[in-house]
């Protein structure tokens, strides 16, 4: 008995040792749409008996390292049939799967696959997931499906109202969001001033927004991250899809280059509302098109190349004499390689474009401006083991600034030709990323980027005394231009302003059941690029600057905690996240400043900070008939800008001051019931505080006119924001085995007809002198019919 027991003793402690001496192999691949051969992102590969398993990545490829032996395992996707086998492992294998659409969960996959599953065990959050399927039955304005607003319907993110761009996350600026399009900058996301967004929901593969504990592989902004994939296209058959609109409408087309080696992709999107308004005698137009496109080729095992691209632009014309054309360019050449099981690669050549441009006939001159940059990047996914994983790489960015530039259009122009100065710089960054289970409840991920900015040289750059830029009048307390005691010209290559920041990351897991955990992040980042803009959203009149000798980077710190659980076997979920971002070095103007046409525009800026912190709660019902979410943001956003000196005031007397997209309480309900197989209805319920403004509290006469004072900056509120929106989709053919098919969707904007300040501006009154408040509303109820088809 005592033998038997020290053998058993024996084989315990030498347990360990064997387990690690096991002879260990990796198996690797693409997981692939039967359908279409179009890589899927996020595949489950899960081995039960190990309690091991991996994930798909970006580009559709896993690995995975396990012990000698034959083990059943399971692959799943939502939307598809999954595949659950055995496998002997006894050497390193490279397996592709290809999964095909489930037919009698189809119906299904429409209502459950709203946001991503919540994966209990990986220390990633504060992210957020949108289907496209889910995207597209949401109810928007005018009956056009939009990338930008639906997010707004998650914990966190809000926009500066109806008719707005952009949007803000955990109460930072529009500007300071990274949009990504197949890894392209995008530097205005929005179609005819907000109303639209740049994305065809059509051709949208993977959406993904990083509100905190971001990776490693993102710079360059300190707010969030928004990563959109483009669909590659079917190399299988050829198809193509579409939606018919009231105002817009969009066609894509998809297909084989060759036979399950290439495909192709090319999509087109345009509003044609501005045809019916001659029919009302309004000589003027507002109109958006854009064209998405992709280009694949698998050369072989190892390698394959994609070549993406979108063009996009904008018009507003007026009679004629006015003309505003803005947009954006991009365009991407990928080469993914792999170097071993183990070591996945990709290599990218970007090019990304904004255009502003604006013709005014009746003076005979031509406007533009814009932002473009060169972008090489070369990222490296190391699967080390089933515990371990590195991900690391660099990138350079090549940026050129165009503040302005005015052209004659005739030689009876009074208008001489001038540029304003052109600004260049270089942004470089090196990074390293580990995603670490140390055993069965805890996870880290823990990564390091090292980014640098160096501001090349210019035509012209005034000097200052004592290096600044802003004076303070004592005797009016007023801050003014101060006035430039040289001017330094400087080579292109010349380094005029040198930045370099480390950014660490850190993100831990703790399970603290099958179904439950908490999780905490820390992120720092740095944003070298500026948005010049006076207004609460961005227009496309803004210009971006660049970090230089009297604009300082940006840089944040966030901290963020997190439970998480699961209810039900995943039929709900519940997320609850509290944050803190605390940013240096935000700019600040400076009263009365001007910011467009300026060449010296250090002379309104100062460099000031931010703050924001608050809780955020998600709880989700991914199952059934009646699905949906219900997002609650409790926050508070605030900036300040004390005086440089103790006799200075700062920028509203040094105090903290509420930002323009600050939004103490924000709720939005989301549900989709599944009435039938041909009928499916959904509603979205938003309710947001107030935005903040700036209002009179009083008036004085000069000279017999009434002047108004101004309070305190952002010491007011635009009226509580509310609406319902409410849509249906019919789709006469459910079972699919038709080759035509077709959906009805019938939507309502704002139900109840509230009429939402835009804004509030105050004027006098040509009968009494009296100054007045005005309230502009955008819109009320908006009624909307479009037809989608695919073949």
């Amino acid at each position: 008995m005592i033998s038997k027991l020290k053998v058993s003793l024996w084989l315990i402690l030498c347990l360990p040792l064997y387990l690690n001496a096991q002879e260990k192999f990796t198996i690797s691949g693409k997981i692939t749409d039967q359908s279409s051969n179009e890589t899927l992102i996020g595949v489950n590969i899960i081995f039960p008996e190990l309690q091991m398993g991996t994930i798909t990545n970006e580009y559709g490829f896993y690995s995975i390292t396990l012990p000698k032996g034959t083990y059943k395992f399971q692959i799943s996707y939502l939307g598809f049939n999954s595949i659950s086998e055995s496998i002997a492992i006894d050497d390193n294998k490279t397996l592709n799967f290809q999964l095909s659409e489930s037919t009698e969960s189809l119906q299904e996959i429409v209502i459950t696959e709203n946001v991503e599953r919540l994966n209990i065990r990986k220390p990633q959050m504060s992210v957020n997931s949108l289907s496209v399927n889910t995207i597209k039955q949401m109810p928007v304005v005018l009956g056009e499906v939009d990338v930008i607003k639906s997010i707004t319907l998650l914990p966190g993110v809000t926009n500066a109202g109806e008719g707005s761009s952009g949007f803000n996350v955990r109460g930072g600026a529009a500007d300071q969001n990274l949009i990504l399009l197949d890894e392209a900058t995008i530097f205005n996301s929005s179609h005819l001033f907000g109303l639209f967004s740049v994305f065809n929901p059509d051709a949208i593969k993977d959406l993904k927004l990083y509100k905190g504990g971001i990776p490693a592989k993102y710079g360059g902004r300190v707010s969030s991250v928004l990563d959109i994939y483009q669909k590659e296209g079917n190399s299988n058959a050829f198809h193509m899809s579409g939606g018919v609109g009231i105002v817009a409408s969009r066609l894509l087309a998809e297909g084989p280059l060759k036979k399950e080696k290439g495909s192709f992709l090319l999509g087109g999107r345009s509003s044609y509302a501005h045809l019916f308004l001659p029919l009302f005698d309004l000589d003027s137009k507002a109109y958006f098109y854009d064209i998405n496109t992709k280009l694949s080729y698998r050369i072989n095992q190892n390698n394959n190349i994609y070549l993406s691209g979108y063009f996009g632009r904008d018009v507003f014309n007026i009679s004629d004499s006015f003309e505003n054309t803005y947009g954006n360019a991009v365009i991407n050449f990928r080469w993914d390689h792999l170097y071993s099981a183990k070591l996945f690669s990709n290599l990218s050549l970007i090019y990304s474009d904004y255009y502003y441009g604006l013709a005014l006939n009746f003076v005979e001159f031509d406007w533009s401006s814009g932002i473009r940059n060169f972008n090489l990047k070369y990222d490296f996914k190391h699967y080390i083991n089933s515990n371990f994983k590195l991900d690391y790489g660099l990138n350079s960015l090549y940026l050129t600034f165009n503040p302005g530039e005015i052209t004659p259009t005739s030689e009876t122009s009074g208008i001489n030709p001038y540029n304003l100065i052109k600004k260049y710089a270089i942004e470089n960054a090196i990074y390293v990323d580990a995603e670490h289970q140390l055993n069965s409840k805890l996870a880290v991920s823990y990564g390091l980027r090292l980014s640098s900015f160096h501001r090349l040289g210019q035509a012209e750059l005034n000097s200052y005394d004592n290096d600044q830029a802003v004076s303070f009048n004592e005797a009016l307390q007023i801050y003014e231009k101060a006035e430039p005691i040289g001017v330094n010209t400087y080579e292109r290559s010349a380094v005029i302003a040198s930045f370099m920041n480390l950014e660490p990351r850190l993100a831990l897991a703790y399970q603290l059941n099958d179904n439950s955990s908490i999780k905490a992040s820390y992120n720092r980042m740095s944003q070298y690029l500026h948005l010049l803009s006076n207004t609460s959203s961005p227009t496309p009149l803004d210009i971006w600057a660049p970090s230089g000798p009297y604009i300082q980077p940006q840089v944040l710190d966030q901290v963020a905690l997190g439970y998480f659980r699961t209810f039900s076997n995943n039929h709900y979920a519940l997320e609850v996240e509290t944050f803190y971002k605390d940013i240096k070095n935000r700019i600040d103007y400076i009263d009365g400043a001007n910011l467009i046409a300026n060449d010296a525009i250090e002379q309104v800026i100062l460099n000031g900070k931010a703050r924001a912190y608050g809780l955020e709660v998600l709880f989700r019902k991914n199952e059934g008939k009646l699905t949906g979410w219900v997002a609650y943001t409790l926050s508070k956003s605030e900036q300040k800008t004390p005086g440089r000196t103790p006799t200075e005031t700062g920028i509203n007397d040094g105090k903290w001051y509420n930002t323009p997209y600050d939004k103490t309480h924000d709720i939005s309900i989301t549900s989709n019931y599944k009435s039938s197989d041909n009928w499916s209805f959904s509603g979205t319920l938003v309710f947001q505080t107030g935005q903040p403004t700036t209002f009179p509290n009083g008036q004085y006469e000069y000279n017999g006119i009434s002047i108004p004072n101004y309070e305190a900056r952002n010491s007011s509120r635009l009226t509580n924001y509310h609406r319902l929106d409410v849509s249906a989709i019919y789709n006469p053919n459910p079972d699919g085995t038709k080759k035509w098919q077709g959906e009805w969707v019938f939507g309502v904007y704002n139900l109840y007809n509230r009429k939402n300040a835009a804004s509030i501006r105050f004027s006098e009154n040509r009968d009494t002198g009296v100054n007045e408040a005005n309230r502009l509303a955008l819109f009320g109820i908006i009624p909307s019919i479009s037809y989608n088809f695919k073949f």
